[in-house]
């Protein structure tokens, strides 16, 4: 039987037994038919069952390789291993030819991806008009005072969410904040002006300002829930007629990237972001290269 002819099998498989949804029945014979194109160049013939069984690690691997050259990235390298995979097992299942080279080679590596940052223009609007979204006079100072500090101060919803009462108190004589991050670690962060008025805002109509009472309340005097602030910020984007990844966390990306932009050093954002490895932030702050090349210009001596 030709390697082909096995592939035509295994989509029936796919679709008559496994019930396979139609899109991924074509992902799966795309990456397989290049797979098999590829071994047809490669061994200089097409591919029987006996060669897919005397496949090397090397071979599956000058794949991926050619895959990369094409420009595909990681992430669909993956996809088209993941179905190789698939089709070895079939193999194994349905034609006792079992392929034990594909067991060597590792997934490729994919970063997570990153949220998108929103423009300075952009993030002011949220900070500025979320309230819009409420009623309340209250839930309208609570979520300007929120927003305004994940983008005026980079946290994360969890560790602002995380602030009492006290703490906000502790900003009429200070000028950051102490916060816990990932792993219970502490950090300070400084607190702008305009943050602090947001927040001293919201204090002012806190419904229970004793000092161990959450700074955030939901609705029902409990601290709020990240869905819910999630939820608020999805319905002023589309209120406001904002791209759909302004979210929480796109107001804290939003953060590193203008300060990075703005000419901030990536040890400072960091301390401030709270990130263990400076590769994180590097990641984490890419900006476009004209940014960069305008920070570069004005601070290098030669520049």
């Amino acid at each position: 039987m030709t390697a082909d002819a096995a592939r035509t099998g295994f989509l029936t498989w796919m679709e008559q037994e496994r019930h396979a949804a139609a899109n991924t029945v074509e992902a799966y014979g795309h990456a397989l038919a290049g797979f098999l194109g590829f071994l047809t160049r490669h061994l200089g013939g097409e591919p029987d069952l006996a060669a897919l069984a005397a496949l090397r690690a090397a071979d599956i691997r000058a794949w991926l390789a050619a895959l990369a050259n094409d420009k595909l990235v990681a992430a669909s390298r993956a996809q088209h291993l993941s179905a190789l995979r698939g089709f070895f097992r079939y193999l194994t299942r349905r034609h006792n030819v079992e392929i034990a080279a594909v067991r060597l080679v590792s997934t490729a590596r994919t970063r997570p991806a990153l949220p998108r940052a929103l423009t300075i223009d952009q993030a002011r609007d949220v900070t500025d008009h979320v309230g819009d979204v409420a009623d309340d006079p209250a839930i309208q100072a609570r979520d300007i005072a929120f927003f305004s500090l994940l983008y005026g101060s980079g946290l994360r919803i969890a560790e602002a969410l995380g602030l009492d009462v006290r703490d906000a108190i502790a900003l009429r004589t200070s000028l950051s904040l102490t916060v816990i991050g990932k792993g219970s670690k502490t950090r300070i962060v400084p607190v702008l002006p305009a943050v602090r008025a947001a927040i001293e805002d919201w204090l002012a109509l806190h419904p229970d300002r004793q000092s161990d009472s959450p700074l955030f309340l939901g609705a029902r005097g409990k601290r709020l829930d990240p869905a819910v602030a999630q939820k608020v910020l999805r319905t002023y984007r589309r209120l406001a007629g904002l791209p759909e990844h302004a979210t929480p966390h796109a107001l804290r990306h939003s953060f590193a990237t203008h300060l990075l932009a703005s000419g901030s050093d990536l040890r400072s954002i960091q301390d401030l972001l709270g990130h263990a490895s400076l590769s994180t932030t590097q990641r984490y702050t890419a900006v476009d290269d004209t940014a960069l090349l305008a920070v570069w210009r004005k601070t290098h001596p030669r520049g």
